[in-house]
Formats: C-alpha cells, structure tokens, sequence
C-alpha cells in the first residue's frame, strides 16, 4: 500500500529524487536501489578522459576537496586520501570548505592552478558543485567526485562531466533502515514518522526514498513532518525538537545522515517512548531508544577514489559509478570510528 504523507516537504524531496532519475542522473543498480551518478554526463564510460601533462609526474598531484572537519565522516574520508596516497605513489592537497560553496568553488580554482593530475571532489551542495566540476573541465583536469553526487540538471547546464561517482548505496541504505523499523516495531503498527533530513544533497534525498519505498509495506506508516538538519548535530537538535513540539504523536525518527541521528538524539526527553533509527551517529552507542543504523565507512572510500585514480593512471578505465555496501548496527553494538553516517 502506498504510503500516506501529509508534508509538502517530502513530497517535494521525492519530487526532486524523480527528476534526477528522469535526468540519468540516477541509474540502476541491479538490487532496486539508484544514486546520482552523473552518468549521463561522465568521461568514465566513453574513455574520452583528459590526462594531464602532471599525471606523468614521479608523484602525480591529486586535489581534493571536502566540505568540513567538524563531521568525523570528513575526518576519517581525509585519512583515506592521505594515507591510501602515500601508498600509491601520489600526493595530495586537502583544502577544506567550512560547508561555504563559494569557498570550496574559491580553493579549487587555487589548486587547479598547481596542475594537479586529477581532482576529487565532496561538494558541499549537489547544484554548486556543477560549477567545480567545470571549473576542472576548462582546465583539463579529470574529476573524480565521492559522496555528494552531482546534480545531474546543473552538469547538463554547465556543459560539465565527470569521471566517477563514488559512494554509499543510499537508497538501498533507506531500505535498510526502514526493513530495520519494521522487523523491530512490527509490519502493521501504527507509526507516525518524523524525517531529519538534508533536502539539497541528493544522497540524503535518494536515503529517504529507499525508506520511504519501504516503509510502505506497513499501510500505517504515516510519514508526519520533516525536518532539515543541515547535517550538522545542534541544527539537527533544533530541528528535531521543534519537530516533536509540533507533532507529538511522532513515535519513529528517521534520521538520514549520521549527524542527524546524533541531533534527534540528544532532543529526546529521558525515557521518551520515540524511536530513533537512521544513518550511524559517530561512536554512539545503539539503545532501545536507538534500536538500529546503517553506516558509511568515509576512509575506505577516500581510499578507493585514489585506487581509482591510480588504476586508470596505470591504463584502466573507470567505472562511471560505484556503490558501497552499508553496515548494520543494532541495539548494545557500538559503531567503530571509521563507521559513520
């Protein structure tokens, strides 16, 4: 049965994941799950990819760009790129955005002027992200992106491409959690659903059809409110509260980054009845309050955009997307470091 919403703001989330499909900016996976990859405009597949003059350097010089430090996600994404660098022979620069576009948009441009041999880049926001994407293009350097996908209507209007896109199985993440909902409250209980989401990165939003698609399965599963958490703990937490003060019937969150979850958390009044599920919290304990995430691993996937880089550098053609797989953690399991939302 369909599931019944009564917010304009998941509508219109799920409006926007449809028009990135029907912009082949989400491709299909095999397993029902989908991503925004670019794919309709990426080098990866047609070979037609630009190699710098500095990829035949000793130490070829990679970019790269990430949107925060304050999110251990970047933390630990930042370790993989430095570390699985220094073991493929390469180096690189780090410059970190502070979440401003206009910055990140800024210290790429500055590294583009080092001829690096490629660049990878986590946009701080799926639409500003096209700009860095051309940007390296009227350079001539190949762009590598991972996590934050591109949106595939700002690539077409930038005349932009990418090489690969690189990521967390998102959707098939939203299907984990929602299975997780409803094998621990049951396929038919009454659930009124809170969302605290990030409704301009299309991860986030492709994260919140795959539950939604799922939760669906319960014809009384109403989704209630949802809220932005601009993916940061105390927005979250303001968000989540003001959510619940709203809508006091909520007895399920669904928080779609792992900041979010650590925000709707720490909201929660001592023996609140509401549950909260979503993308792993960093290092939190999982509780009867908290019965059940999935989580990222950030430095793995640093760690093959470089692999990547280095294996087409040595002749190999990359694949236009790849999707990582998600752990699931449960109730009295403790998320490790590297295992994060």
């Amino acid at each position: 049965m369909k599931l019944r919403r009564t917010t304009g703001l998941v509508a219109s989330a799920l409006a926007a994941t449809v028009v990135l499909g029907a912009c082949s900016g989400a491709v299909d996976t095999g397993t029902g799950s989908a991503a925004p990859a670019g794919d309709g405009s990426s080098a990866g597949a047609s070979g037609e990819i630009p190699r710098p003059a500095a990829c035949d350097a000793e130490e070829p010089f990679i970019a790269v760009a990430l949107p925060n430090l304050t999110n251990p996600y970047y933390v630990a994404m930042k370790s993989g790129f430095e570390e699985a660098a220094a073991a493929n022979g390469m180096t690189v620069e780090v410059q970190i955005a502070d979440d401003d576009d206009a910055t990140q948009l800024s210290q790429v441009q500055t590294m583009l002027q080092k001829d690096p041999c490629a660049l990878a880049l986590n946009a701080v926001k799926s639409e500003p992200g096209a700009a860095i994407v051309k940007a390296a293009n009227d350079a001539g350097i190949p762009v590598f992106t991972v996590n934050v996908g591109i949106d595939p209507d700002a690539l077409t209007a930038q005349s932009a491409t990418i090489v690969q896109y690189l990521a967390a199985d998102n959707y098939t993440g939203g299907v984990q959690g929602a299975k997780m909902v409803l094998a621990d409250l049951g396929e038919d209980a009454e659930l009124k659903i809170g969302f605290v989401t990030e409704p301009d990165e299309t991860p986030t939003v492709i994260r919140d059809q795959g539950f939604e698609d799922t939760i669906s399965a319960n014809p009384n599963a109403e989704v209630v409110a949802s809220v932005d958490g601009n993916v940061k703990p105390d927005d979250s937490l303001k968000a989540t509260t003001e959510m619940l003060s709203g809508n006091p019937d909520i007895n399920v969150i669904w928080a779609s980054t792992g900041p979010a979850a650590y925000g709707a958390l720490q909201a929660l009044e001592p023996g609140s009845d509401v549950k909260v599920y979503g993308f792993c919290a960093a290092e939190t304990t999982l509780t009867e309050q908290y019965p059940g995430c999935v989580a990222q691993e950030p430095y793995v996937y640093g760690t093959k955009v470089v692999e990547e880089i280095r294996a087409w550098l040595d002749g190999g053609t990359p694949e236009a997307e790849l999707l990582e797989p998600l752990k699931e953690f449960v109730s009295g399991e403790t998320p490790g470091p590297g295992e994060v939302g």
